[in-house]
């Protein structure tokens, strides 16, 4: 039988908008630099408003090949920002002052596909036979949709994005398969459309929707009890809008059972230097 990761712990409820000290954290760099000192650990939503954040996946050179064409078959919940070198902990064209090793606030480590820790860095496990792939995240997204006053729930109540396995297969690439995971966002049916013509500008980051109301078509029994993050309401006259998501390499790598691998821990990013100006297509 197909074992899946685990739901997260629930993290305790953080204001980002009303916090001095998050609230000052206006670049990627000042980001990855309170990851690297252990002091941030809250979801990185909201969080340097402007610049790209990714999801992280890490696999042994010797799985890497097959991982890199499971991304390439799953444009949609894995576009690809980056890959690292075999061996190295950093990936320049990202960030200048980057450490794959310490610079996310949250990781979680894998042994033989299942959930095996989750620690605050990896100098203590990492491996010079690594290599780190970063995929874009639809934290990034949310900023287009909040500069075009479309709201973002989990934003405005300082919690971590709601995410769900889906009963949608992705395309198989050797060992790596599964279902799509999403992340979902509530939104009246006008905000819906809008979000539709927004995030279509943006492919390198999930681009559209894959799927608008009616979750229990993709499998999704209770929306109130996500996978992965924490619920958010879906009020009155709401549609709940869901996007590919970035968490989808986890079911893939427990699926796939490699003897060891890393990923980021749902809803903590990394915080990279790009700008999100520079991933819309038009």
């Amino acid at each position: 039988m197909m074992r899946y990761p685990k739901r997260s712990a629930r993290l305790p409820k953080h204001n980002l908008a009303f916090s001095p000290k998050l609230s000052g954290m206006v670049s990627g760099l000042e980001v990855r630099r309170a990851s690297r000192a252990g002091t941030l650990d809250v979801p990185t939503a909201g969080l340097a408003p402007g610049y790209v954040q990714g999801n992280l996946a890490i696999l042994p050179r010797d799985w890497a090949e097959e991982f890199l064409r499971f991304c390439h078959a799953n444009p949609k919940p894995c576009p690809l920002l980056g890959v690292s070198e075999p061996g190295a902990h950093k990936i320049p064209s990202l960030g200048a002052d980057l450490d794959i090793r310490t610079d996310i606030p949250r990781y979680r480590v894998w042994k033989d596909g299942e959930l095996a820790g989750e620690p605050r860095d990896l100098n203590s496990v990492w491996r010079n036979d690594l290599v780190s792939f970063v995929i874009g995240c639809s934290f990034s997204f949310e900023e287009a949709l909040l500069q075009n006053d479309v709201p973002v729930r989990h934003i405005e109540r300082g919690t971590n994005v709601p995410m769900y396995r889906t009963n949608i297969a992705t395309e198989r690439a050797g060992r790596f398969h599964g279902p799509l995971v999403v992340s979902m966002r509530p939104l009246k049916p006008s905000d819906a459309i809008r979000s539709v013509q927004i995030t279509t500008r943006l492919p390198a980051v999930h681009g559209a929707p894959v799927h608008i109301g009616f979750p229990e078509q993709i499998g999704i029994r209770d929306i109130a009890k996500p996978d992965y993050g924490d619920p958010v309401p879906v009020e009155a006259g709401e549609l709940p809008v869901f996007w590919a998501c970035g968490v989808t390499p986890q079911a893939a790598i427990a699926a796939a059972r490699p003897p060891f691998a890393i990923t980021h821990a749902p809803g903590f990013m990394l915080v990279t230097d790009l700008k999100n100006s520079q991933l819309s297509l038009f």
